[in-house]
């Protein structure tokens, strides 16, 4: 029996009604599964010592730790006589850096949480290469003057960048390797933050540039974790008195209420009314300088209950700040700003370390998760740690900070990345969390740190 024309049109209609139909809900469905950006899964222990020892890898390779002389190239090996154009090979393995210091910081950490003492083993070598040939650096020195100066920055040191963070370091070695050479090392750090770096009147540690009085959030990383480790070493709480002090004159200055963020710098002429930027590395320096103290500090020490509050309130608020990537900005409340890798690190050691040490609550377990997420991302495959906010000065305008270069080549990252891979590692562990994992490919499904 033929069809009416109006019975085939009206069969066309129905057909190209249910094709739409399908094409929309499928596009629905997959639409619905969020697309992250960056994988949003439960890492591994594994996983992360994998990132762990390729960074070791990518650090042992980075400088063959020899006095090579600057004209010829050739390795010095007759330590006798001066020689001008004696100089350490680069590389970041033989730097006497706050850099560094942090990585070696962070070595000492890593052996102690999983029992390994090769990692541990990388201060010893490079503490005792400093001390074999300082001497040989100082003849150099009196010989012909600063300009052949090995690790000037031991001889001239005129800056808390040139002490604080590797004194640290070495403090952190002494204490397990009690080597009395180190002791020397450790008590000409210790005139310098205590005696010699300029301060302020009422005893905050301050620089003198750019303007002539100027307090930096750095500086609170590139004294407290000294303070803090001397204070632990020596029992002598004249250190962690300072140590405290730092922390509450250094936030009375550049911890900004209702932001609850920190200041890049404060300089006395402008005061007040010094204009602020948020800068990501130096509110992470802040984090890990009190993370560094809270560690060691007693629990009823006066003063703690106030650094505790401040933590707390940074963590919040940088918490409220992260990306959808799990990556923060380099300006952290400016989203026109690049992704940013060591401050991201930073912030992941800070939450994973307050969660861990009862600091915090177990909730922001998340924010840590998908922050080292992001972070295992720019470990490339040689464990070189890329997207790091190159060396930064205290600025005045938004054009400087907005155009920083990034770089593996910025050493900034790598101590900060392999805290964060620790602290990763202990919270993953910690047999008070539960973790409540999402399921993949869920419409609506999230991780829940619970305390048992």
């Amino acid at each position: 029996m033929p069809f009416s024309m109006n019975t085939i049109k009206r069969f066309f209609q129905i057909t190209l009604i249910i094709i739409l139909n399908s094409y929309v809900n499928g596009q629905n469905s997959a639409g619905r599964v969020p697309d992250y950006p960056v994988p949003y899964v439960l890492p591994s222990v594994e996983s992360i010592m994998e990132k762990i020892d390729k960074i070791v890898s990518y650090y042992e390779n980075s400088s063959t730790q020899q006095i090579l002389n600057r004209e010829t190239g050739a390795v010095i090996r007759d330590f006798t006589q001066p020689n001008k154009y004696a100089v350490v090979s680069e590389g970041l393995s033989s730097e006497w850096t706050y850099t560094h210091g942090v990585v070696l910081s962070a070595f000492d950490y890593i052996s102690e949480l999983t029992g390994d003492d090769s990692y541990f083993s990388h201060n010893i070598k490079f503490y005792d290469f400093v001390r074999k040939h300082l001497p040989y650096f100082r003849r150099n020195n009196e010989e012909y003057g600063r300009s052949a100066c090995g690790w000037r920055r031991i001889m001239y040191m005129d800056a808390l960048d040139h002490c604080g963070s590797i004194g640290a370091a070495l403090v952190r070695t002494f204490k397990k390797h009690n080597n009395p050479e180190y002791r020397e090392l450790i008590d000409i750090v210790d005139k310098h933050v205590s005696n010699i770096q300029f301060r302020l009147d009422d005893g905050t540690l301050a620089r003198e540039r750019p303007q002539p009085v100027s307090v930096w959030a750095d500086d609170m990383y590139m004294s407290v974790p000294f303070l803090s480790q001397m204070g632990d070493l020596t029992k002598d709480e004249k250190y962690w008195n300072d140590a405290v002090n730092q922390v509450l004159q250094m936030s009375k200055r550049l911890f900004i209420g209702g932001k609850d963020l920190f200041d890049h710098g404060w300089n006395e002429n402008s005061a007040d009314y010094d204009p602020r930027f948020y800068w990501g590395r130096a509110n992470g320096w802040t984090v890990m300088a009190m993370a560094d103290l809270l560690t060691v500090l007693p629990h009823d020490f006066q003063g703690r209950d106030e650094i505790l509050h401040i933590y707390k309130s940074l963590i919040r608020s940088v918490t409220e700040l992260q990306d959808g990537t799990g990556f923060w900005h380099n300006m952290l409340d400016k989203s026109d700003t690049y992704l940013e890798t060591s401050c991201t690190a930073m912030f992941t050691y800070g939450i994973a370390k307050g969660i861990n040490e009862g600091w915090i609550s177990h909730v922001y377990g998340p924010v840590a998760q998908t922050g080292w997420n992001a972070v295992a991302t720019r470990i490339l495959e040689n464990g070189a740690v890329d997207g790091t906010c190159e060396a930064t000065t205290f600025a005045h305008d938004n054009v400087y900070y907005f155009n920083r270069g990034k770089s593996y080549d910025a050493t900034h990252g790598y101590g900060p990345v392999l805290f964060a891979a620790a602290e990763m590692i202990r919270l993953l562990n910690n047999t008070h969390i539960r973790i409540d994992k999402a399921k993949p490919n869920s419409i609506n499904s999230t991780y829940h740190y619970k305390y048992e």
